[in-house]
């Protein structure tokens, strides 16, 4: 496996979809982030994936496709409210749950009779898929607990020699995973945020509920999404979100740099572009601007990883709205801190 230069020819594509047909993985570039891709009606590949992320094996894969006719060879029934969200999601960052068939295996469900599935925009992602035989099993390309990769040198930190090939596409253009939603359930839950609100699905489904742990500490039920039970998106560094208004946030960090740092710690510290100048850390990073939260979540994941590689031990995050996409940043922030919030 072989970092490449972000062109992809279709030669190269045709390997990478070969690959999957033979049982191997793949990791490909998405506009979410890069997956980690098997052949998702294959079990041994589904196992090579949990293998290959370190992930717990009750965590289930989302299976990509590239359009709704794969649906039928892989799902009991398509209700109407799948067909309504195809109709107006997909291709694009929304996954979401049915009922899998005999044909879908467990060891890609993560034992359950649901499956998630998704039908990516990205263009690179569509051709892979088509070549690999339609159906790719594939969470993000980390191991698991790590920041999810936006870019194709992570994935290659993470995984070489854990995969045969890596398709560079890239930074990924979203930075943030998909909305999924569990259609087996009436109304709809949203059991992970993403760019897709639940705002915009209940323009389209009319009611939709959102799983009560999206913003909470984890329950202790097994998870029927990616993403729900276990800690993710972490930095190696010990991270912290300090909620409250901006004087008190910006006062708090500074007094811990300063308390922290004569311990000889090196503190890194997330804000917005509105108030980065303020802070007397080591490492400052600015992830973008409060109010374009889609700027927050393209960089999220690209900030955590960095501060792996400035060798930060201490980071605060100041933090965010919790309403539209600002729900799918503070999602991941707190599975990146372990919930540890300190509210001044």
């Amino acid at each position: 496996m072989k970092p490449q230069d972000g062109t992809i020819p279709a030669e190269k594509i045709k390997q990478a979809g070969d690959v999957i047909k033979r049982g191997g993985l793949v990791a490909f570039p998405t506009e979410t982030v890069y997956g980690l891709g098997g052949d998702g009606l294959n079990p041994a590949s589904s196992k090579k994936i949990y293998a290959a992320k370190g992930r717990p094996s009750d965590n289930p894969l989302i299976i990509h496709v590239t359009g709704r006719e794969a649906l039928p060879y892989i799902v009991k029934e398509i209700p109407e409210s799948a067909e309504e969200l195809i109709a107006h999601f997909w291709p694009g960052p929304l996954t979401i749950i049915l009922k899998k068939n005999d044909r879908v295996p467990y060891e890609t469900t993560g034992g359950l009779d649901t499956v998630a599935v998704r039908c990516p925009s990205d263009p690179v992602a569509r051709a892979f898929i088509d070549a690999a035989g339609g159906y790719v099993a594939a969470p993000s390309a980390n191991t698991s607990g790590r920041p999810s990769p936006t870019e194709a040198k992570w994935v290659y930190e993470d995984m070489k020699g854990r995969i045969e090939m890596l398709l560079d596409g890239g930074s990924s253009e979203i930075g943030l995973e998909s909305t999924i939603v569990d259609l087996t359930e009436e109304p709809p839950v949203i059991l992970r945020p993403g760019y897709y609100t639940a705002e915009d699905l209940s323009e389209v489904l009319g009611r939709v509920d959102t799983d009560r742990t999206i913003l909470s500490a984890d329950s202790g039920v097994a998870p029927k999404a990616p993403g729900m039970k276990y800690r993710h998106y972490a930095p190696k560094g010990d991270l912290t979100i300090v909620s409250g208004e901006t004087e008190a946030v910006v006062s708090y960090i500074n007094e811990e740099t300063k308390r922290l740092g004569a311990q000889g710690k090196r503190i890194g510290v997330i804000a917005t572009a509105e108030t980065i100048a303020r802070y007397e850390a080591d490492i400052k990073k600015n992830v973008g601007d409060r109010n374009d939260p889609a700027s927050v979540a393209r960089t999220l994941y690209r900030v955590l990883r960095e501060f792996d590689d400035e060798e930060a031990d201490i980071i605060f995050s100041e933090a965010f709205s919790s309403a539209g996409l600002g729900q799918a940043v503070m999602n991941r922030l707190l599975k990146a801190a372990g919930h540890k919030v300190t509210k001044v």
